[in-house]
């Protein structure tokens, strides 16, 4: 998978190890702000069955 990632972005070595690590934050901050707070809301509340 990195080799396949590693022969699709042009350039140099020193400006494909940029690309990739600003497409991986741009994947991480897409993570956090979006996909994780829609499946917060997807997820059923707290549901506690044991009485302490």
């Amino acid at each position: 998978m990195f080799s396949m990632l590693w022969r699709f972005f042009p350039g140099p070595a020193w400006l494909r190890v940029i690309v990739l690590l600003l497409v991986a934050a741009a994947i991480v901050y897409a993570l956090i702000a979006y996909v994780y707070p829609w499946v917060a809301t997807q997820m059923p509340g707290e549901e506690v069955t044991v009485n302490t």
